[in-house]
Order: C-alpha cells, then sequence, then structure tokens
C-alpha cells in the first residue's frame, strides 16, 4: 500500500523492524511483483519513528498494518510521529486494536479500517503486491462522512487503492474478520498456499463451519453485516489472489512467529462467550494453531 502511495505522489514513509528489508529499501528501492512480473520502486523507509521525526516531523497520516500483538509497541515508539491533526488509521486483521491505539493516542485521532489487500515477502526488499481489485474500507465510529474520512479516501483512490467510507464500520470490521476466520487458521495449520487450500473440500467444509459460527455470533452480537452465506467470505478470500498466495497466518509461523489467531478466531470465541453462541469449530482451529505455535523454535 506504501508504494501505491507513493507512485502517485505522496510523501511516505515506510517502517519495518528488519534492517536487512529496510536497507534493501533504501539502496536498491522495494520491488513489487504484480501478476508475475516485477518492478522497483524508489521508496524512503526506517526502522524506527525516530529517524523520520529528525528529518519529516509530524504525521498527517498513519497506518497501522503490524500483528496484532505488537498494536501497542508500534503505536507507542511512533507517538514522535503524532502531532495535533495527526490521524491513526488501524487496517489489521481482527478486532480490537483500535481501544489499544485510542489508549495510546486518544479515541479522538482514530480512524477505523479494513483492507482485503495483502502481500507476501519474498525476501528482504521484495514483495508480492496484493492490492489490485482489492478493496479497503474506513470509517468514523459515529458512522459519518467527515473530511478526514473522506480526504483520506480520495488519497488512496487516487492512488489505486479502492477505498469506501462505510458508515457501519463495525459491520465492515467484521465482514473482514469472517474472511480472515475462513482462510488464516486453516492455511498456518495444513501450510498450503491458497492454491492448494482450496483443492481440498474438507478444508472448505471446515472453513465454512467456521465462518457460519462467526455470522451466527456477530448476528447475537446485533451487528449489521450485509453476508449471510458463509461462502461469500470463503470465496472471497482468494479473490484475484496469485496461486502461491499465503495467508498472513501461514507467513508468520514461516517466519517462526506466533499468528494473530487469538484476535480473528480467538475473537469469535470470545464474543461468542459473551453471547450465548457455541463456537466449537473456531475453538478448535485457535487450539491447533496453539499447539503449532508451542513448537515453534525458541
Amino acid at each position: 500500500m506504501g508504494s501505491c502511495l507513493h507512485e502517485a505522489g505522496h510523501a511516505v514513509w515506510l517502517i519495518n523492524r528488519r534492517a536487512d528489508h529496510v536497507h534493501a529499501m533504501n539502496t536498491q528501492g522495494l520491488t513489487v511483483r504484480i501478476q508475475g512480473v516485477d518492478r522497483t520502486i524508489a521508496v524512503n523507509a526506517a526502522c524506527h519513528a525516530q529517524d523520520i521525526a529528525a528529518h519529516a516531523g509530524p504525521m498527517d497520516l498513519i497506518v497501522v498494518l503490524v500483528k496484532s500483538f505488537h498494536t501497542r509497541e508500534a503505536i507507542t515508539s511512533a507517538t514522535c510521529l503524532v502531532g495535533p491533526q495527526t490521524v491513526v488509521l488501524s487496517l489489521q486483521n481482527g478486532l480490537g486494536h483500535e481501544e489499544v491505539l485510542a489508549d495510546v493516542v486518544g479515541r479522538e485521532k482514530i480512524i477505523a479500517g479494513k483492507t482485503y489487500a495483502g502481500g507476501v515477502m519474498l525476501g528482504a526488499g521484495h514483495i508480492i503486491r496484493g492490492t489490485e481489485g482489492k478493496e479497503t474500507y474506513i470509517g468514523e465510529f459515529d458512522g459519518q462522512r467527515t473530511a478526514r474520512v473522506k480526504h483520506i479516501a480520495q488519497v488512496f483512490n487516487s492512488a489505486g487503492l479502492i477505498t469506501h467510507i462505510s458508515d457501519n464500520i463495525m459491520g465492515t470490521m467484521w465482514e473482514k474478520l469472517l474472511v480472515n476466520v475462513a482462510t488464516g487458521a486453516l492455511s498456518g495449520i495444513t501450510h498450503l498456499t491458497y492454491g492448494d487450500l482450496y483443492q481440498v473440500p474438507e478444508v472448505k467444509e471446515c472453513a465454512l463451519a467456521a465462518v457460519t459460527e462467526a455470522l451466527e455470533v456477530a448476528k447475537a452480537s446485533g451487528i449489521r453485516l450485509t453476508v449471510s452465506n458463509p461462502e461469500e467470505p470463503w470465496l472471497k478470500a482468494a479473490s484475484g489472489l496469485p496461486a502461491e498466495f499465503k495467508a498472513s497466518m501461514l507467513q508468520s509461523l514461516e517466519k517462526g512467529s506466533i499468528t494473530e489467531v487469538d484476535y480473528v478466531n480467538g475473537s469469535v470465541v470470545r464474543w461468542g462467550q459473551k453471547c450465548g453462541v457455541p463456537t466449537p469449530v473456531n475453538r478448535t482451529l485457535v487450539a491447533c494453531l496453539k499447539g503449532i505455535e508451542r513448537g515453534l523454535p525458541a
């Protein structure tokens, strides 16, 4: 997403704590693979927000796309980039990030959002860019179409990032959660790319059962959704993506890192407990991934 905004002429800084990745981007550019073709884009990158603040000052917009369990650490380390007019936008998977961000910078600075765009890191300074045709939704918590939300949507759309303003952002966030519920844990457990994941009927059956549970929890919790068929999120998850694409949970495991399952399938389980809806499939997927994480190298 940063490469899209940069190519559209906006002043963009990318923050990533992998020093080799940042060094490669700064010295050789960011190579993005789009539909099998590589293109290199000159970008600005840093490992630490303080390095950016020294010569760029406060940002107009900070987009948070770190793993869920790094949210507090990331925004706390970036407070040097937050000024009076700065807006902070979470486009992370799962639920609950906005509360963490608001606790650090104040709720008045937070805009919620979800994106269906994705990416895969192939190596330092080299990624698969999964933004083409993928939609992003942003919105104020009270549903108002404020000037700042309109401006962000205009900037993103002008950069080729299909962006809509939602007047029901909680519903929007739940609908993205359904997509993550459909494929994330199952990809991590099976270690299958999307091309193979969608060839196993039993995987699809399990995915639809997990999404059905999430739909029932959302309905019982009073969340307004436009989705009712569990097959919709299952199909949407892989729409337009190459066969070699990997869900973020699988990418995490391959890097030796824990996953965001607590914020995805785990969110369904917690919300289900609150509203009295049983969630055995999601609970099992969480348990399986927790077991895999337990076996990761220390």
